[in-house]
C-alpha cells in the first residue's frame, strides 16, 4: 500500500491545491457561527491558516461563501472529497471545489514566514504543547540613544538584538533564529520608554522565533505520526561560538503592519 507523505512549512501557503471555495451556504445562520462550524469541520481534516466567510454578491441570491486555506495539500484534497455535496451544517447541500487556476509567478515564488501566533498554532497541532521548547540564549539592548530634544519630549532610538534556540526533544533535532528589532519615537517620560522597551522586548523574542521556525519542516505521515527536520541554511546560526554574536534581519517596529486580508483567488474546479 502506497504511504502517502506530506512536507509542511512554517511559511504562509500560497499553492492553489491548498486552497478550497465553499458555497451554497444559507443565511439561515449569523455569519460568526458559520464561521465557527465551518473551522470545527475542517479544522478535523488539518490545521487551517485561514477560514474567510463572504456575503455573496448583490448579483447573487443572499448567502454566503467561504474560503478554507489549509497547510496540507493531501488534507485539503481529503476535505474536499468528503465534505462535497453534504448539508453538514445546514438543511441543505454545500459545494466544495479546489481552486483551479495557477498561483501567479509573484506568489508561485514567494517564502512568506508565518506570523508568531500562526508557528504557535501549528507547531502545537502537529507535535503538541510539549513537543517543542524555545529557549533565549541572547537578548541584548544594543542601542539607548538620546537623539535631540523635541518640542513635549526628548527623541530617542531603541534597539534590541535575540538569539534564539529551538528543540524538538522527541526528535532530537535543533535550530536557532535571530533577530533585531528598533524604533526611533519621542519620549515624554519615563512610562513611555518603559511601555516602548517592552514592546520591543516582546517583538524581538516573536521574531526570532519565527525565523527559528522558518528553518523547520513538519513531514506528516499516512498514519497521523509527524517527524521533525531542519533545513541547512547558509545564513543559519548554529555554532557555539556564535553566541552573543546577532547577525540579523533589521527590522522597524513602524515596518511590522498588522495583519491584513488576502486577496483570494475565486476560480475552481
Amino acid at each position: 500500500m502506497e504511504v502517502q507523505v506530506d512536507i509542511l512549512e512554517f511559511q504562509v501557503p500560497v499553492e492553489k491545491n491548498k486552497t478550497l471555495f465553499v458555497w451554497d451556504i444559507q443565511q439561515s445562520q449569523q455569519e460568526a457561527d458559520i464561521y465557527n462550524s465551518l473551522y470545527i469541520i475542517f479544522s478535523s481534516f488539518g490545521p487551517l491558516y485561514l477560514v474567510k466567510v463572504c456575503p455573496n454578491s448583490p448579483l447573487n441570491p443572499t448567502g454566503f461563501y467561504a474560503l478554507i486555506k489549509f497547510y496540507s495539500a493531501i488534507q485539503a484534497s481529503k476535505a474536499q472529497r468528503q465534505t462535497d455535496g453534504r448539508s453538514l451544517f445546514q438543511s441543505s447541500p454545500l459545494k466544495v471545489r479546489l481552486c483551479s487556476k495557477e498561483t501567479p509567478h509573484f506568489l508561485a515564488d514567494s517564502c512568506r514566514p508565518l506570523s508568531h501566533a500562526c508557528c504557535l498554532e501549528l507547531a502545537n497541532h502537529c507535535l503538541g504543547f510539549t513537543g517543542w521548547t524555545s529557549d533565549i540564549i541572547t537578548l541584548k539592548e544594543l542601542t539607548n540613544e538620546e537623539e535631540e530634544e523635541e518640542e513635549g519630549g526628548v527623541k530617542r532610538r531603541l534597539r534590541f538584538g535575540c538569539l534564539l534556540q529551538l528543540c524538538f526533544p522527541h526528535h532530537r533535532k535543533m535550530t536557532r533564529g535571530a533577530a533585531v528589532v528598533e524604533d526611533s519615537f519621542t519620549s515624554t517620560g519615563a512610562d513611555v520608554l518603559i511601555q516602548k522597551r517592552c514592546k520591543l522586548l516582546r517583538l524581538v523574542r516573536e521574531k526570532a522565533l519565527v525565523q527559528a521556525f522558518t528553518t523547520v519542516l513538519l513531514i506528516q505521515l499516512g498514519d497521523g505520526k509527524v517527524m521533525v527536520e531542519v533545513k541547512q541554511t547558509s545564513d543559519q546560526v548554529l555554532s557555539d561560538q556564535a553566541e552573543g554574536v546577532v547577525q540579523v534581519n533589521k527590522l522597524s517596529w513602524t515596518d511590522c503592519p498588522l495583519d491584513e486580508d488576502e486577496e483570494w483567488n475565486l476560480t475552481v474546479s
